[in-house]
């Protein structure tokens, strides 16, 4: 073999291991969106049942104007353009919220045996599942992409193309307090 050819073989080489390592980055990125996209849906669907779940509890429960008023702020402060951080922060203030809802529920017996009440509680619960399980595969396409962007060779190629790090759909600590805490039901 000539120098010319072992040239040709190793520049060769070099190019299909950059375009493996490249196209490898594009589908975990790729990934990673479609997980977050997944997280959007369940996400919407929780949003469009607040609004059944709150009329419902408010036609028992008229004078319980606080919690209500608190659900539909924190409703109103999810905002589907948001960062993943900022948007993490925003659903865990609502499933707070939610929290509180249902822990005045508990006051009202009739409420809690409410046919619509328990389609609703039983389908938000549903979403919830759906959105940690949705959740949990964001994380890990997010976990996968970063392993990718740090290791040799492939961060080489991160390096250049503008790859980097990103967030976690993670709860922030602040809100962590609010999630971990059992709700307070008074009789």
């Amino acid at each position: 073999m000539s120098i010319e050819w072992i040239i040709a073989l190793i520049v060769g080489g070099t190019l299909l291991l950059l375009i493996i390592f490249y196209n490898r980055l594009v589908k975990l990125r790729q990934n990673r969106k479609n997980a977050f996209s997944d997280i959007d849906v369940q996400l919407k669907q929780r949003l469009d049942l607040v609004p059944q779940l709150v009329s419902t509890v408010k036609g028992y429960a008229a004078h319980e104007s606080k919690v209500f008023e608190e659900v539909t702020k924190m409703r109103a402060k999810v905002n589907p353009s948001a960062g993943v951080a900022e948007r993490a922060q925003a659903e865990a203030s609502l499933g707070g919220s939610l929290m509180n809802l249902f822990a005045v529920a508990e006051n009202y017996p009739d409420l809690k045996a409410d046919s619509n009440f328990q389609h609703l509680q039983k389908e938000l619960s549903d979403i919830e599942n759906k959105i940690a399980a949705a959740r949990r595969y964001f994380n890990n396409s997010t976990n996968e992409y970063n392993t990718a962007c740090e290791q040799f060779p492939s961060n080489i190629i991160a390096g250049m193309m503008s790859y980097k790090q990103e967030e976690f759909f993670d709860v922030p600590d602040s809100q962590r307090e609010i999630i971990e805490k059992a709700p307070e039901i008074k009789f």
